[in-house]
C-alpha cells in the first residue's frame, strides 16, 4: 500500500521574499504523486510585493485553488478537513505574532491556529533580519506550541547556480518537514 498523499496549504504574506513562494508552487507543481491537495491564501501585500520583487503577476496563474483572505469557509479553517500541514511562506513578523498571540483575524491565520489545535504541522518560513526580542519570543511561543520556524536562510554548498536555485535549498527543506519525499542535497552524501 502506498504513502497516503497529503493535504497542504501554502499561505504567502508580505514578506519580501516573493521567490521563496513562487519556488515552492512550482515544486508543487510536480508533486502530483505526493499531493493530492494544495489550498493557497495570499495577502494583498503578498500579491504587491511578488509583482515588485518579481516583475510579474504570475500568481494569478496559481494551478491551484486560491481562497480569499478573509474566507473562513475554506476547507483549512477547520480541522476536520483533514489538512497535513500549513507551510507560511514567506512569513512576516506580523503574521508570527498573530498566530504566536492566537489571534485568528483571517484564513492565514485562523488555518495555523487549527495546525496547532490538531497537532498537525505548521512551517513559517521567516524572512527577516535583524530580529528583535519580540520576533524571537514569538518564535519561541510557536515552537512551543508545536510549530516549526524555518527561517528562509539559504544553503550554499550544493553550489547553487541561480537565484531560484538558492530559493530551493530553504523550499526542499520545509517540503520535507512537511512531509514530502525530495530529491535535494544532503550533506556528506553523493
Amino acid at each position: 500500500m502506498g504513502m497516503k498523499k497529503k493535504k497542504l496549504v501554502v499561505a504567502i504574506t508580505g514578506a519580501s521574499g516573493a521567490i521563496y513562494a513562487k519556488v515552492l508552487l512550482e515544486k508543487l507543481k510536480g508533486l502530483s504523486e505526493q499531493v493530492e491537495e494544495v489550498g493557497v491564501v495570499m495577502s494583498d501585500n503578498a500579491r504587491e510585493v511578488w509583482a515588485f520583487e518579481l516583475k510579474n503577476r504570475d500568481y494569478e496563474q496559481i494551478p491551484f485553488k486560491i481562497y480569499g483572505k478573509s474566507d473562513f469557509f475554506a476547507p483549512f479553517a477547520s480541522g476536520s478537513a483533514g489538512f497535513d500541514a500549513l507551510i507560511v511562506c514567506p512569513c512576516s513578523m506580523g503574521t508570527l505574532a498573530r498566530i504566536a498571540s492566537g489571534i485568528s483575524n483571517d484564513l492565514t491565520t485562523r488555518a495555523a491556529d487549527v495546525m496547532l489545535k490538531e497537532r498537525r504541522t505548521l512551517l513559517l518560513i521567516t524572512r527577516e533580519t535583524p530580529i528583535n526580542l519580540l520576533h524571537i519570543n514569538n518564535m519561541k511561543l510557536v515552537t512551543e506550541a508545536g510549530g516549526i520556524i524555518c527561517p528562509a536562510s539559504p544553503s550554499f554548498y550544493s553550489l547553487p547556480a541561480s537565484l531560484e536555485e538558492l530559493a530551493a535549498t530553504v523550499v526542499d527543506r520545509a517540503l520535507v518537514l512537511a512531509g514530502i519525499d525530495m530529491k535535494m542535497y544532503r550533506w556528506g552524501q553523493d
